[in-house]
C-alpha cells in the first residue's frame, strides 16, 4: 500500500459551512466521498492505495469529523452543494461515492456534466421500497433519550447490515453486545477513527439521503460520466439489486461484482475492510 504525505484543509460550501478534507498523493484530482457510520478517515487506507496515480481528496461530510455542523435546511442538496464547491476548489473531476456518498455523487454529477468519471460503491437507493426509512423515528427518539446502543441496533437492522446471525439474535442481546462493542472501541481509539458513538446521530442524515432519492431512477439517464457500478458479493440483496437497477438507466455504465466481500469493504482494515481489493478495481477503471 502506498504511504503518502496527509495534509488538511477546507473549502466553504455555499451556505457558509466549512467542508474539511484530506490531501494525499499525485497526480489526477480523485475526490472519495465516505458513505454512513463514516468520517473521510474511514476510508484512508483505500485513498493511500489509489495514491500513487491520484491526487486524493477526502472530506469529512457535514456534521463529521473536522467539518462544520449539518445546519437547517438540510437535504441531499446540502450535500450536493458541499461536493461542488469541494470539486470547483480542487479541479478534481473523478470521485468515488461510497453507499450514501454514492447516492450524492450521482446526485451531483446531474449539475456537474464535468465530472468525467464516477465509481458508485452500493449505493443504498430505496427502489419501490427495496430499502425503506420507516425505522428512522424510533432511532431518533432513542437518540434524543440517549439510547445510542438501541439506536444503533435499530439502524442495522432497518438497514440490514452485518451478519444475518448476528441480527436474529434477541434484541436485548444485540444492544448489550453493541454496547459493550462501543465501550471497547472507546478504551482502544486511536488516531482519528471515529467511534461508534460519535457517529450514530449522523446516521439520520443518511437516512434523508435515502427517503429523499427513493423511487426517482429516471433522473439519473443525463448523468454524462462514465460510471463503475461497483459492489460486493456478500452485500445485502437490496444494494445489489439498486446497482441493476441503475446499470440500464445510466449511458455509460459498467457493473463489477468483488468476490467474497461485503459493504465494508472500502473501509479501513481494523473496521474489517480490503481497500486494497476495492482500489485494484477502481485503479483499472480509472487508468
Amino acid at each position: 500500500m502506498t504511504s503518502a504525505r496527509t495534509t488538511t484543509a477546507t473549502v466553504t460550501s455555499s451556505d457558509g459551512t466549512s467542508i474539511a478534507y484530506r490531501r494525499l498523493g499525485d497526480g489526477p484530482g480523485l475526490v472519495l466521498l465516505h458513505g454512513a457510520m463514516q468520517s473521510g478517515y474511514s476510508n484512508i487506507e483505500f485513498a493511500r492505495a489509489l495514491s500513487g496515480e491520484h491526487t486524493c481528496y477526502v472530506p469529512d461530510r457535514r456534521g463529521r469529523g473536522l467539518s462544520g455542523p449539518v445546519g437547517d435546511d438540510y437535504g441531499v442538496h446540502k450535500e450536493v452543494e458541499d461536493l461542488d464547491a469541494l470539486l470547483t476548489a480542487t479541479g478534481a473531476r473523478d470521485v468515488i461515492g461510497i453507499s450514501s456518498g454514492a447516492v450524492i455523487a450521482l446526485r451531483t454529477a446531474l449539475v456537474r456534466p464535468d465530472l468525467r468519471r464516477l465509481v458508485a460503491f452500493e449505493p443504498p437507493l430505496d427502489v419501490d421500497g427495496s430499502n425503506a426509512t420507516d425505522w428512522l423515528g424510533r432511532f431518533d427518539r432513542e437518540i434524543a433519550a440517549g439510547r445510542v446502543a438501541a439506536a444503533l441496533v435499530t439502524g442495522m437492522r432497518g438497514t440490514r447490515m452485518g451478519s444475518p446471525v448476528f441480527r436474529a439474535l434477541p434484541r436485548w442481546l444485540l444492544e448489550r453486545l453493541t454496547a459493550t462493542f462501543m465501550a471497547r472501541q472507546e478504551r482502544q481509539a486511536e488516531g482519528e477513527e471515529p467511534t461508534f458513538r460519535a457517529l450514530a446521530p449522523t446516521l439520520h442524515q443518511d437516512a434523508l439521503v435515502v427517503a429523499e432519492t427513493a423511487d426517482v431512477l429516471d433522473v439519473y439517464r443525463s448523468v454524462r460520466a462514465e460510471v463503475l457500478l461497483l459492489g460486493g458479493s456478500r452485500s445485502p440483496a437490496y444494494l445489489k439489486g439498486a446497482l441493476a437497477a441503475l446499470e440500464p438507466v445510466l449511458p455509460s455504465a459498467r457493473r463489477v461484482e468483488l468476490p467474497g466481500v461485503d459493504h465494508q469493504v472500502t473501509c479501513n482494515a481494523a473496521m474489517g475492510g480490503r481497500p486494497a481489493l476495492a482500489a485494484d478495481e477502481v485503479r483499472r477503471f480509472l487508468a
